[in-house]
């Protein structure tokens, strides 16, 4: 920036200096004096005073005109110093503004918008550095923060969302032991004879509904703002199917069935998510025997899991996978509408899918897992 100013100050300098020159070599015409008395002195040696006037006029008119033309070119190199100068001048100061653009407010206007940017959060576009610019060290140290505030931000996130994630399923896989108690209880119900017992189950019985529906709300706000569950997919064999299915029946409803051998991309913890929120809804609201069948379609697994309810009505099987929706056979029923839309959204995230369907038999919710 100085070496830039000085060069302009010296090109101003420079054209003055040369102007002042030009100008000081410059003499004003002035008639010649010598050879007008020679006319005159021609003239008086002449008895006609009429030749006498000639002569002295030629003389006059000629110095007139040598003093015009020298005038004249004395103007033009006048003129021409001056467009010079300004020409000089101009120049040098257009010289002096592109550099002042590209060198002092282009970097400003960077580091603005960079300041700018950062104030609204967003850290992921870095600052360009010069080293020929006037605000290179500046940059450098913007440019280092705006990393260690973005890298602040990510170690922020990434530990909110592992929390979150770790409310999320230990919300959802505490459910499945407290739906089992649930079960036995009941079971000891039928069995129970004494009326004293029979109240304490009872109130075991309503505790665990209790702590069921405080779990769904927990996960139910989770999920509110975590969006969705990290899914790791792998190359994962079929034959652990059955294996999930038998943790997630708990009520032993469903009948024997086989599962093809091959590989599939899933992740095992949600694979178990889905199927308990399957098995449990079929249990809630059939409370029947499961049929599971499977079979190849393409490059997918087809899992089917029956069961021998009422099933829904064809215009609501389109909305049972939407978040928060309950299908109006639900009654009385406790329930927020989440599992087959979690379900769901797991399964797309293993490139699979959900659907819902009804039979003469029942409804069955179809899972599709691709093949490796």
């Amino acid at each position: 920036m100085k070496k830039t100013l000085l060069l302009f100050i010296v090109a101003v300098l420079v054209g003055l200096v040369g102007i002042i020159l030009i100008i000081g070599s410059i003499r004003t015409p002035a008639p010649n004096t010598v050879a007008i008395n020679d006319a005159v002195m021609v003239a008086l040696l002449s008895d006609d005073p009429t030749e006498t006037l000639d002569i002295i006029n030629s003389s006059l008119q000629r110095e007139y005109e040598e003093m015009n033309s020298a005038a004249r070119v004395r103007d033009r190199i006048l003129l021409i110093t001056l467009i010079g100068f300004t020409v000089i001048v101009t120049a040098a100061g257009l010289l002096f503004y592109a550099y002042c653009q590209r060198s002092v407010l282009a970097p400003f206007r960077r580091l603005q918008q960079f300041a700018r940017n950062v104030a609204m959060g967003d850290l992921d576009f870095p600052l360009e550095m010069d080293k020929n610019d006037s605000f290179g060290a500046f940059t450098e140290s913007f440019d280092m923060m705006r990393e260690e505030l973005r890298k602040a931000r990510e170690d922020e996130y990434a530990a909110n969302r592992s929390k979150k994630e770790l409310v999320a399923s230990l919300s959802h896989d505490i459910k499945t032991p407290v739906a089992s108690i649930k079960a036995a209880t009941e079971l000891m119900l039928v069995l129970a004879k004494d009326e004293k017992e029979i109240n304490q189950l009872k109130r075991i019985e309503a505790k665990a509904e209790q702590i069921s529906t405080l779990i769904t709300n927990m996960f139910q706000a989770t999920l509110e703002e975590l969006q969705a569950l990290t899914v790791t997919v792998a190359e994962v064999p079929s034959t652990k199917i059955p294996q999930i299915i038998e943790l997630a029946d708990h009520k032993g409803l469903v009948k024997p069935f086989s599962i093809p051998n091959c590989i599939i991309l899933a992740d095992l913890v949600r694979l178990q998510q889905i199927f308990d929120n399957i098995i449990g809804n079929s249990y809630k609201y059939a409370d029947t025997d499961i049929d599971v069948h499977a079979d190849f379609d393409g490059q997918f697994l087809l899992v089917d899991i029956t069961d021998h309810g009422e099933g829904a009505s064809e215009d609501e099987l389109p909305l049972l996978t939407n978040k928060f929706y309950r299908g109006k056979k639900a009654g009385e029923k406790s329930g927020y509408g989440l599992g087959l839309y979690i379900s769901k959204t797991l399964l797309i995230d293993m490139s699979g899918d959900l659907t819902c369907e009804n039979r003469q038999d029942g409804f069955t919710a179809r899972i599709r897992l691709r093949l490796a």
